[in-house]
């Protein structure tokens, strides 16, 4: 019925929306890389120790533990307490388990164990009983004030120790990590009780779905309080990011506010992390060996060793964290590193003349240094390169002061040089270091191992080359390409126009490297590339065997702030021996993939628009024609983008202006969701577009699904029970109605808003399956008996003439109510949906608590039940001669509209707006 009521072009667009959507999809769960991480495994069985709380404390929090993690004899040994180490204690995040403390547990117990426990940790680990606090932020506080408890019960396990900590590290997963930022926002809450926090995959900017106006709420204060009072939080936080390969929580959400005043906040991809350089998902993160490897070295560098505890200096929190989470020199972190080393000994000194050189080591019997003089060199180039692929920690590289061959001491360099997954690299600026007169190469004495060293002068202008990217509506069809013809062993491409808005979040480039052979016979070489983006920490590489040929998708997870001018580089590490061919292109289907990412949640608001415009066609056909129209012809004639965006857009561009704002203010309006976008970089006007389109597109095939539902249920009904008929006498309030929703409401009071909700929901779908069902039978007697359904009918319009105050449905009305009511089963199904998560929530924590509080859907039901309970004995031929009818057709439009501006970015807020009609048209019955 709803196809045969949709031409074929409209059609075809709805399966092409589709087609895209798929695209966008499919990008954001499969089109990232395999997963790099490897597995920790625990060498001993993992042991839980549960921690007593105080009695008030339990029996206030029943549903929360605190656990001790252990191996092997350090888990027999800490049953008897007190402890002697350093306390971290970990948060799980959104359903998350306490148990996921063993990987990061494990691996520090094993480092422990190779220093002989000189210095070791106890992991705590908190158990919130996996509740959803990601779908429901009623928790959140509750949460919050538990881990302030446990960390003043986790210090009393210490006390009387020589080496006593006054205070906790803090691991935080998910939204464990948001609990452990907002335990500075309670009132005794002391803030040196946290001597760091490192959050993992944590949403810190906004709500991955805000589906309750209690998650906004607790983001808000949380927020609101490290801005406001930046200057006076000096806790060390460091946020780890997962990558693309966590499409949960997507990571531009996971950068901590950048404050000039706070510089003791760091977030980072974990793809940018020395060591580690893998892209993680959700879960992954809390397991990933190569962070958490990673993560435990930071841990131990942080040991200050004359109070066996984590040091409180901040500038060396940040140093640690900075060495191993930022740029790694290859070498052990050192507070204060020695910048002067001694070059003595029994070492041979080579001087080396030529621009270009390397040197490959194998066997080496006596240390060399090789001495590379500047003075010639600094009036030919600018810059020197060198690398080496010995990735050990020593220093390999200094400069000489005022020498002519060879120094005793020399200016270590090898704190400047970058480690990378095959080599350790360093480039400088002759211009820099104008006291250096050599450069010197150190090679050790090695036995059975190869490595290879590589230096080269050069000019900055011959490696760095500008490439502009394509535009965003090339789809791919077009490209641009740069040849590199040097034969260098690194290059700097800069990407012009990269970092813009619409670049960054919807533009992604295909970089494909081919080799062009230069010696024969050749052999398979390694080269590296690197994307670094300057204006925050997400850098990713891509390690190839050349010759070969390589695809490198490039996306941003951050735009690029406006006062930031710095370019986006794709840094080159290569071989000398070939040469290489870079070409940029737009992918279409990563472009829907980053629609899908950054802004799939307002998805739900978009559809409801949609709906809500066919809804008000419908109810006005009502009015005017006295027929309701096919659910799929209004979604085609009244869906239309121009009808919502125009004035969003115009809303947004008056804000700018203060007595436009003064009085938005006045009427104590919301923010509009698009500002709030604008100050996430997020907003961009071809979203709402291709949003509304994907909107209106699942709006019909939901539409679709619901109608097809309704009909084989009645088929089933008719399978089951007697044939029934139509109504004969309508009744708008039958006896039952009063009671069933009274009932509906005490259940809503006493348990949970969303439960009644969805009880309503069930009760309104039976009336307009029973209605199908009677439709069905009535049809298929007339097929049988024609000449007895046409007097009934003539009987039935007689009736309706004769007798206002006892209205008899016909067939046409029964037709025209079954539309109207498959729109409202529609509708409904996204409300129902959106009050999920707290119902899902209920049930989970239904042994502990029988009535959930806080409800973020009762007053939403209160409201709702009646209003559907009357709905479901509404029929069109009962509200066509309603005076308030022309009304309600009007109000879905503008409230279509509230619906994109306030609930896109809080969809929370898109059932006020739905009601509003519902309940118009509940009241046409009785105006």
């Amino acid at each position: 019925m709803l196809l045969h009521s949709v031409n074929l072009w409209n059609l075809a667009f709805y399966a092409l929306m589709v087609f895209m959507a798929t695209l966008g999809l499919w990008d954001v769960f499969f089109g990232f890389e395999e997963n790099k991480c490897s597995m920790s495994y625990m060498f001993e069985y993992p042991e839980y120790q549960k921690i007593e709380l105080p009695k008030k404390l339990a029996k206030r929090y029943p549903a929360y533990e605190l656990y001790l993690y252990g191996e092997g004899s350090y888990a027999e040994e800490h049953k008897v307490l007190p402890l002697t180490g350093i306390p971290v204690l970990f948060l799980p995040g959104n359903a998350g388990s306490y148990k996921q403390v063993r990987s990061i547990g494990s691996i520090a117990l094993r480092k422990a164990e190779d220093i002989d426990f000189k210095y070791h940790f106890d992991f705590f680990s908190v158990n919130f009983n996996e509740e959803l606090v990601a779908l429901y932020g009623g928790s959140l506080q509750k949460q919050t004030k538990f881990v302030h408890e446990c960390i003043k019960t986790i210090l009393k396990l210490y006390k009387g120790q020589e080496f006593a900590p006054k205070s906790v590290a803090i691991i935080g997963h998910s939204m464990g990590g948001l609990v452990a930022r907002a335990l500075l926002t309670l009132k005794n809450f002391k803030q040196d009780l946290i001597n760091l926090l490192v959050t993992q995959a944590t949403p810190h900017v906004a709500p991955v779905m805000p589906l309750d106006r209690f998650i906004t709420d607790f983001y808000m204060t949380v927020n609101n309080y490290w801005i406001l009072n930046a200057r006076q939080i000096n806790l060390t936080t460091l946020s780890v990011a997962g990558g693309f390969r966590d499409y949960q929580v997507r990571s531009g959400l996971t950068f901590l506010p950048k404050l000039s005043h706070h510089t003791s906040a760091l977030s980072v991809v974990s793809s940018a992390v020395p060591k580690t350089w893998v892209s993680t998902d959700h879960l992954s993160i809390v397991w990933c060996k190569q962070l958490q490897l990673t993560t435990i070295r930071a841990f131990f560098d942080l040991i200050d060793a004359d109070t066996k505890q984590i040091t409180q200096n901040p500038k060396k929190k940040l140093s640690v964290l900075n060495h191993h989470f930022i740029r790694h020199p290859a070498k052990h972190f050192e507070e204060n590193p020695a910048i002067i080393s001694d070059l003595t000994g029994t070492s041979m000194w080579v001087p080396v003349k030529v621009s270009k050189w390397t040197y490959v080591a194998y066997n080496e019997s006596d240390k060399i240094y090789f001495t590379f003089p500047l003075a010639n060199h600094r009036k030919i180039y600018t810059h020197v390169y060198c690398q080496s692929t010995m990735l050990d920690t020593n220093s390999w590289i200094f400069g000489c002061i005022n020498s002519t061959s060879m120094c005793r001491q020399g200016v270590d360099l090898s704190w400047k040089a970058e480690l990378l997954p095959t080599i350790k690299s360093l480039t400088l600026r002759l211009q820099d270091y104008p006291s250096l007169s050599h450069l010197v190469v150190y090679v050790p004495s090695i036995h059975g191992s190869k490595f290879v060293v590589d230096c080269e002068f050069f000019k900055k202008e011959t490696r760095s080359i500008q490439l502009p990217v394509t535009h965003l509506f090339s789809f791919g069809l077009s490209s641009r390409k740069v040849i590199l013809n040097t034969s260098g062993l690194f290059y700097n491409i800069e990407l012009l126009n990269f970092g813009q808005l619409e670049a960054s979040h919807f533009t992604t480039f295909q970089w494909v490297l081919s080799y062009i052979d230069m010696n024969q016979p050749w052999e398979e070489i390694t080269s590296i590339y690197k994307l670094h983006i300057p204006w925050s920490y997400e850098d990713s590489l891509t390690i190839a065997q050349v010759p070969s040929s390589t695809d490198i998708s490039v996306k941003l997870h951050i735009a690029q702030p406006d006062n930031d001018s710095h370019v986006a580089l794709l840094k080159m590490y290569t071989s000398s021996d070939c040469q290489y061919e870079v070409t940029v292109k737009t992918s279409f289907s990563q472009i829907l993939g980053q629609v899908v990412r950054f802004h799939g949640g307002a998805l739900p608001a978009y559809v409801i628009s949609s709906i809500l415009l066919a809804y008000g066609g419908q109810l006005y056909s009502l009015f005017s024609t006295g027929h309701c129209l096919e659910y799929a012809a209004m979604l085609d004639k009244e869906a239309k983008p121009y009808k919502v965006d125009p004035f969003v857009i115009m809303v947004k561009f008056l804000l700018g202006y203060k007595w436009f704002k003064e009085l938005w203010d006045m009427l104590l309006l919301p923010e509009l969701d698009a500002i709030v976008l604008t100050s996430q970089s997020m907003c961009f006007p071809l979203v709402s577009l291709i949003l509304f389109l994907f909107g209106t597109c699942t709006a019909y095939w939901g539409g679709l699904l619901s109608s097809t539902s309704v009909r084989l249920l009645s088929s089933l009904w008719l399978a089951l029970k007697r044939p029934s008929e139509l109504p004969k006498d309508i009744k708008i309030i039958s006896p039952d109605l009063p009671i069933l929703t009274t009932v509906l409401i005490l259940i809503s009071w006493t348990t949970c808003g969303a439960f009644a909700i969805l009880l309503t929901y069930l009760y309104y779908v039976f009336k307009i399956v029973h209605l199908q069902a009677s439709l069905t039978t009535f049809k298929n007697s007339q097929t049988v008996n024609p000449k007895h359904s046409r007097r009934s009918e003539k009987k039935s319009n007689h009736h309706k003439d004769s007798a206002v105050h006892h209205l008899r449905l016909s067939a046409s009305d029964a037709e025209d109510s079954l539309r109207m009511h498959s729109t409202l089963i529609n509708l409904l199904t996204w409300i129902v949906l959106l009050s999920m998560p707290s119902l899902i929530y209920w049930l989970k924590n239904l042994r502990y608590y029988f009535k959930l509080n806080p409800d973020p859907c009762k007053p939403l039901a209160f409201i709702l039940i009646p209003t559907m309970a009357v709905l479901g004995n509404t029929y069109t031929t009962s509200i066509k001669s309603s005076k308030l009818l022309k009304t309600t057709s009007q109000f879905p439009l503008p409230l279509a509209v509230g619906v994109i501006a306030f609930g896109s970015s809080h969809l929370y807020r898109v059932p006020c707006f739905v009601f509003i009609p519902l309940l118009l048209h509940a009241l046409c019955n009785f105006m």
